[in-house]
């Protein structure tokens, strides 16, 4: 019987993320309990034992909502349900002065899945982004007039962190699970209309798609693609030519630029 399409986008794009991994190595897995991160954490534990890999699923409590503890408990209980070699819970403390609520979570969470990384010996860590996570986070770019660089969106890897899901729809990580009898939790957060991105997630892009037509998420993720190419290609241009000493460095206005050395 052949693999559902959406299982097999799934399962490859965390198969694409492992592949220079040796045996025996250690890969942490963040999960909440959502559709994403689970259909991530199921492909992990498949793909992942396949190739000798010791897979650890983590989910992080931000104590932002009544009974988050007990939803943390539950999750580490279905992490372990679906097959991983270890899971654990991790509570951190949002409150980080001069950062919206969204931003401090992001930054507790991204430090506590660092500190878990160590603790487990995890050469990477998976997180469950999605082409419809990096739609929102251009048109939040747009949104902003944000320069080249942030409409790229979210990279696909940086540090020891990968996102294996960025050119795999949130429809398909729900058909994913489904397929799997993998039940989710939903958030009440995502479309909490207090939050910019839940108002980006559940009415923006809505609309968009509805007035322009469908495809609006996936060209606006194949949008930040190029736009990350781009700043690569002139980042690699710009790093050579200061190295053969084509280029001299100023500041103005509070910028640092850089300047042919044959235009003066």
């Amino acid at each position: 019987m052949a693999l559902h399409p959406a299982l097999a986008a799934v399962r490859a794009g965390v198969r694409r993320s492992l592949v220079d991994l040796d045996p025996g190595a250690t890969v942490l897995v963040a999960c909440s309990g959502g559709a994403d991160s689970l259909a991530l954490l199921a492909a992990a534990v498949f793909e992942g034992h396949k190739a000798a890999l010791r897979i650890v699923g983590v989910t992080v409590d931000h104590g932002l909502q009544e009974g988050s503890s007990e939803r943390a408990v539950a999750v580490s209980d279905q992490m372990r349900a679906l097959g991983v070699d270890e899971s654990a819970v991790a509570t951190v403390s949002v409150d980080a002065p001069g950062m919206g609520p969204e931003a401090a979570a992001r930054e507790a969470r991204y430090g506590v899945l660092g500190e878990l990384a160590e603790r487990f010996g995890a050469e990477v860590v998976l997180l469950g982004h999605t082409l419809d996570d990096q739609a929102e986070t251009v048109l939040l770019g747009l949104a902003r007039g944000s320069g080249a660089r942030s409409l790229a969106g979210m990279r696909p890897g940086f540090d020891r962190f990968r996102r294996p899901l960025l050119g795999v729809s949130r429809s398909d990580t729900e058909t994913a699970c489904m397929v799997e009898g993998i039940e989710w939790w939903t958030d009440p957060h995502n479309a909490d209309p207090r939050f910019t991105r839940s108002r980006v997630r559940t009415t923006v892009l809505p609309v968009l798609e509805q007035e322009l037509g469908p495809g609006v998420a996936e060209a606006l993720a194949r949008t930040a693609d190029l736009l990350r190419e781009d700043a690569e290609a002139l980042d690699h241009l710009a790093a050579h030519q200061l190295q053969r000493g084509h280029l001299t460095a100023y500041r103005a206005a509070g910028t640092l630029r850089f300047r042919r050395t044959d235009a003066d």
